[in-house]
């Protein structure tokens, strides 16, 4: 499946038989010698209970990760085609519990709360100082504002900033945003874990989008546009000065089905 071009691989492991190693995934994800994808997700039961199901998600490196907005989205349209359920449904992820809702091909996830929202750090890097931006939407995120996205370092300068010591121990994915106007903005994406650009990512695109709000005074919705050229819309409330009721709504397209030995 894809959400606007960011692909993964998914897998029905409601038996709870599959056990994939770090180099499994490495090799389902490999674009030359596999099916190719920037992450695999498999389907469980909810261990806890809190929410209808649950994922294992995995980078395209093998390693597991908290969180994916776009990931997010195919699930649900996953879920929903293997389950036959026609209203909202919920699942649990590393970074808490997602809820989903449908609307023709189009899904839309309510995220779990931001954090870790700073401002205007002054970050020393080889192109000289940079204001970077920062902010946990699920996975930590770096802003850095561009003029022209066309134009955004992005393989260098991201590798740079995603393995700086600011953003130590845990790394940072990168987000390069340009303004396009009012309440729209352009992003291109740097994805930890994937270790390169990918063509959408949906907590960069909601990190990116919650923090142009915050400076530029945008009102909700905020439109974003992705590498792949799709569109993606983040909606949000303000509470006593924090973001609330985040939703990304956008596309999950299903690619093909099939079999591959590992």
């Amino acid at each position: 499946m894809n959400g606007a071009g960011n692909d993964f691989v998914f897998i029905d492991n409601r038996s709870r038989q599959i056990q994939l190693q770090p180099a499994q995934i490495v090799r389902l994800c490999e674009r030359h010698k596999g099916v190719g994808a920037d992450g695999v997700i498999l389907l469980k039961p909810c261990p806890s209970g809190q929410a209808d199901w649950a994922w294992d998600f995995y980078n395209s490196d093998g390693g597991s990760a908290e969180m994916c907005g776009n990931g997010a989205r195919c699930f649900a349209r996953f879920v929903r085609r293997l389950t036959g359920v026609n209203g909202p449904l919920s699942f649990e992820t590393r970074a808490g519990v997602i809820t989903a809702r449908f609307q023709d091909s189009s899904v839309t996830v309510n995220l779990t709360p931001p954090l870790e929202l700073r401002l205007r750090r002054k970050v020393s890097l080889s192109i000289g100082p940079a204001e970077i931006h920062s902010l946990n939407t699920g996975v930590p995120h770096a802003v850095l504002f561009v003029p022209d996205a066309d134009q955004a370092m992005v393989l260098p300068l991201g590798a740079e900033i995603r393995n700086h010591p600011e953003f130590a121990p845990r790394g940072t994915n990168v987000n390069f945003v340009q303004v396009l106007g009012p309440g729209q903005i352009r992003v291109r994406t740097y994805e930890r874990g994937v270790e390169g650009e990918t063509l959408a990512c949906g907590t960069g695109v909601t990190a990116s989008a919650l923090i142009t709000a915050e400076l530029r005074g945008f009102p909700s919705p905020v439109r974003v546009q992705v590498q792949s050229g799709d569109t993606l819309e983040i909606s949000f409330e303000r509470a006593d000065g924090q973001f609330a009721n985040v939703g990304l709504t956008g596309p999950a397209e299903f690619v093909f089905e099939g079999r591959i030995e590992v």
